[in-house]
């Protein structure tokens, strides 16, 4: 008889399989694990008679998914933006407030000031909010430093949040986020500096897993962009972009040209750029806490997306500035209310295309053989209710890797 780790039994599958329709829901299904990974996700009655585990738990039809991933955050960060959302509430335009020193500039002073291990504390209730509902892989971004010392501590410290958690940290180097205060008005000396010093730095010291950057007509030009992006190119590192947030320079078009696994925002991008993205699998990441947060009145073009074939993903984008977000299910009733996503898609949308965002659909996103046996299991009666329901919580348990952990914390 072949002995497994773990078998889960008695529950309800969304196992996100493209092998499957939908959402690839089994009604009585089985997942049963050994070293961590699956080695079996689907009806109950065709699991191999073979398996055995000593240790068994009986769901009582409660409804398991992949683990939630969280595709799109700028987690790790010194101080908070709270004032300056009074400030814009009582009145204040936003060029007032970066004019007074605030904005990014705030930010990226009081992360400057911060060292690892002050950013990764700073940091935990952020990433522990996620866990909590079920999150299982969070990217996080650099960006706050725009210089070497603290662009590397960013990343370390987001290194350092996957060693306190049991969760999976994939980090994106975004030193082309905006123009350091100290070189306002010469973006062109500072993508030198990302191209030349630090970034060959930071692929190096292998603390970057993707390069992202910020191209718009408030940081930079799409030849600046793509100046960075061929740089990564020839350091082995594949690309992601904020793209087309603002207005349209075309950035869809230029992610899919690099090949990058995800083009991000994509309010203002055209049909052009969609279809391109499509033809180069480039996942388009919608990010509605931003949307919402700015007071955003352009939606992402979702129909140009379907019409075309675009996988779409959803995500927090939780940061200080326009979008201090820690909750993945608000973010997808989000999606469904302002951008009108499906169930389908909203669901799909932090388990299977998030994980494709990554490049790490082979190792998660779906209950498959082979892949990390990463779940969330819920107290809910139907999938629907995980992005029907606004601030309540029904995850029931956690795994991650084939084991639960940290519950006596309250980390499920």
């Amino acid at each position: 008889m072949a002995s497994v780790d773990h078998i889960w039994h008695g529950c309800r599958l969304a196992t996100l399989s493209p092998s499957r329709q939908g959402l690839g829901l089994v009604e009585d299904g089985l997942i049963a694990a050994a070293d961590g990974r699956i080695v079996y996700a689907g009806p109950a009655a065709d699991a191999p008679l073979s398996l055995d585990a000593e240790q068994r738990t009986n769901c009582d039809g409660r409804w398991i998914t992949p683990g939630l991933v969280d595709c799109h955050t700028h987690l790790v960060y010194g101080g908070n933006r709270a004032q300056e959302f009074e400030q814009r509430l009582a009145g204040a335009s936003y060029e007032e407030i970066a004019r007074a020193g605030g904005g990014i500039v705030s930010t990226v002073k009081a992360t400057r000031q911060a060292d690892t291990e002050q950013l990764m504390v700073a940091s935990l209730p952020r990433l522990d909010a996620l866990i909590a509902e079920g999150v299982t892989t969070v990217e996080i971004k650099s960006g706050y430093g725009l210089e070497l010392d603290t662009e590397r501590r960013q990343l370390q410290a987001a290194r350092k949040l996957g060693a306190k958690r049991a969760v999976s940290i994939q980090t994106t180097f975004l030193g082309a986020h905006t123009v350091p205060p100290e070189m306002k008005g010469n973006s062109g000396a500072y993508i030198d500096a990302v191209c030349n010093a630090m970034l060959p730095q930071i692929a190096a010291a292998g603390l970057a897993d993707a390069v992202d950057a910020f191209c718009e007509g408030i940081a930079f030009s799409p030849e600046e962009t793509a100046r960075v992006f061929a740089k990564a190119q020839t350091l082995g590192l594949p690309v992601r972009l904020h793209a087309d947030q603002l207005s349209n320079l075309h950035g869809a078009a230029l992610a899919a040209r690099f090949g990058a696994l995800s083009a991000d925002h994509l309010e203002y991008a055209d049909d052009e750029g969609i279809a391109a993205m499509a033809r180069a699998g480039t996942i388009a990441v919608v990010l509605p806490g931003a949307f919402y947060f700015i007071r955003e009145e352009k939606a992402p073009p979702i129909e140009s997306m379907r019409r075309h074939g675009a996988r779409i993903a959803l995500a927090t984008d939780s940061n200080p500035g326009t979008s201090p977000l820690t909750s993945l299910l608000l973010a997808m009733n989000m999606g469904a209310t302002l951008f009108r996503l499906t169930v389908d898609e909203c669901i799909s949308a932090v388990t299977r295309e998030a994980a494709r965002a990554l490049g790490r659909f082979d190792d998660i996103g779906s209950l498959e053989r082979g892949k990390y046996c990463d779940l969330a299991i819920w107290n809910i009666e139907r999938p629907a209710e995980l992005v029907y329901r606004i601030g309540f919580n029904p995850l029931h348990a956690r795994v991650w890797h084939g084991d639960s952990h940290a519950v006596a914390a309250g980390l499920l």
